[in-house]
């Protein structure tokens, strides 16, 4: 029965999570104005969010992968350093599992 309560509060914690950080995906309201635009930091987080933001765009035509409203450079060298380091920090992680 621990194992039950165990997985139930980890799902709970994973659900809680999911429904927060959607608030924070691009194509939200919160970068549509040209005076606020997204810039190096909201890349990063774009880029973390990334596989959730493809997941849930299919459900809604709002919520996008990459934030339109963007300062340029800045804004895709954040989210591609972000891709890029979360895909291959999930590989590494694996390997020292297994090795």
């Amino acid at each position: 029965m621990k194992i039950l309560e165990k997985r139930l509060f980890w799902i709970l914690v994973l659900a809680l999570l999911m429904i927060t950080l959607t608030g924070c995906l691009p194509g939200s309201a919160r970068f549509t104005e040209h005076q606020h635009v997204a810039g190096f930091f909201a890349g990063i987080w774009h880029g973390w969010l990334a596989p959730i933001s493809l997941i849930l765009g299919i459900f809604n035509d709002h919520i996008r992968v990459y934030e339109v409203n963007n300062t340029g450079w800045w804004y895709d060298f954040g989210f591609y350093i972000a891709v890029i380091s979360g895909f291959g920090g999930l590989s590494l992680a694996r390997r020292k599992q297994n090795g």
